[in-house]
């Protein structure tokens, strides 16, 4: 009687253990929107879709590519598309 509960308790912790994973998993790779940014050099503006990737917000580029938005969304989006030369050139002088 004793082992049948044991199994019993081991099976629901495995199915709670499961459950709470799968959400999670949901959550991961959810999209929250989008944002949208405009060049400060007159470039022009872009919008992009937003998910919760890994190690945080992360911003899809044109191409496909998530990137991640370090401390500022918007700002990553600007310099890692309308700006993106720019930005490379003001990373060099500095």
């Amino acid at each position: 009687m004793m082992m049948k509960t044991m199994l019993a308790a081991a099976g629901l912790a495995v199915i709670a253990m499961a459950t709470t994973a799968d959400a999670q998993s949901r959550h991961k790779g959810e999209r929250y929107g989008y944002i949208t940014t405009c060049s400060t050099y007159g470039n022009g503006c872009t919008r992009a879709p937003v998910r919760l990737g890994r190690n945080g917000y992360e911003f899809r580029l044109p191409g496909g590519t998530w990137i991640e938005c370090r401390r500022n969304c918007q700002n990553a989006l600007r310099e890692d598309s309308v700006d993106f030369w720019e930005t490379q050139r003001e990373n060099q002088l500095n």
